[in-house]
């Protein structure tokens, strides 16, 4: 995974944060699987993660309360499995995630869980047969915004889960890097408020070594 994949947000913006991750996933492909497991790691980590409840009965549109918490979120991860473009509400959700980035400056994680990036990008493969529904069932206006939402996403540098290695350090990558900028936003505070508290933060952190250790 690239290292680069995540930018430190301006300072001025951190207050309307009210969550540091929202997780966009298909239910039925990894709900009980990799995204149970990272949503579990990152609320060890103390990153307030919000993970939507599949019991909740879903209509044609995404709920204006669901939108709001996407809005609220200071890092999305996208975890594009097999059949998430099946899915009207993940597109919206995927929609309304592209729309904070380039509006809010929402720092935007992708996972491509064993599908290729080319096949998000292009709408092929299980995409374009999703797409071939879509069509017959949505106004066009709304599948072309899925469909350039999924372009965007499909050009961008991401996790690409391949079973070449366990997913389990996929996972600790991912969250070390958003608990090393979570981390920041403390830091930038304690530099801009407290005098002399910033080198001795930094110290404390060093010590605890947070970033080695996964369950304390």
């Amino acid at each position: 995974m690239d290292s680069n994949l995540l930018s430190l947000p301006n300072s001025s913006s951190t207050s309307r944060w009210k969550y540091d991750v929202f997780l966009s996933f298909r239910g039925d492909d990894t709900h009980y699987k990799f995204t149970d497991h990272l949503y579990t790691t990152l609320v060890k980590r103390g990153i307030i993660t919000f993970r939507d409840n599949e019991n909740l009965e879903r209509g044609k549109f995404i709920s204006p309360e669901l939108l709001q918490v996407i809005e609220e979120s200071r890092f999305a991860i996208v975890i594009l499995s097999e059949n998430y473009a099946c899915s009207s509400w993940c597109l919206d959700e995927l929609a309304k995630i592209i729309e904070c980035e380039k509006e809010q400056r929402m720092t935007v994680l992708l996972v491509f869980h064993y599908v290729d990036s080319t096949d998000v990008r292009k709408q092929t493969g299980t995409f374009e047969e999703a797409f071939d529904a879509h069509e017959m069932h949505f106004e066009e206006k709304r599948v072309k915004t899925w469909r350039d939402a999924l372009i965007h996403v499909g050009n961008l540098a991401g996790c690409h889960l391949k079973n070449i290695s366990p997913e389990t350090q996929d996972i600790q990558r991912i969250v070390r890097q958003i608990s090393h900028i979570v981390r920041y936003k403390f830091s930038e505070l304690t530099n801009k408020d407290l005098v002399g508290i910033y080198p001795q933060a930094m110290e404390l952190e060093s010590l605890l070594a947070l970033d080695q250790f996964d369950d304390v």
